[in-house]
């Protein structure tokens, strides 16, 4: 059985950071597109970023582009998103995803078989 765990949402003011982690059991993301999506009440689902498992190619979304960062770790069968200088507008349930390799580069939602249950992220002061 596949399972997709996101942690590390919460609370912080505007400007600041926080990391968030997507762990998997069932699959190894090497063979896998792992993508962060985000969602608020009311509107669809957006493509946050993306990382290839097997070449780390990474795509970002406009909204994030030289915000946030996007890694993998091998070993811990982990991603991960480093997201800096954080906005009231990335206020969001975030959400991690898998795809088979031939998606690599995707951020559409229809392209993702595997998703986490997800965690709030609140950008306010």
């Amino acid at each position: 059985q596949v399972k997709l765990v996101e942690s590390g949402g919460g609370l912080v003011q505007p400007g600041g950071s926080l990391r968030l982690s997507c762990a998997a059991s069932g699959i190894r993301f090497d063979y896998y597109v792992v993508s962060w999506f985000r969602q608020v009440p009311g509107k669809d689902r957006e493509g946050v970023s993306c990382i290839s498992g097997s070449d780390g190619t990474t795509v970002y979304g406009d909204s994030v582009k030289g915000r946030f960062t996007i890694s993998k770790d091998r070993a811990k069968n982990t991603v991960s998103l480093q997201m800096n200088s954080l906005k009231p507008e990335d206020t969001a349930i975030y959400y991690c995803a898998a795809a088979p390799l031939f998606y690599t580069g995707s951020l559409k939602v229809d392209d993702y078989g595997y998703w986490g249950q997800g965690t709030q992220v609140t950008v306010s002061s």
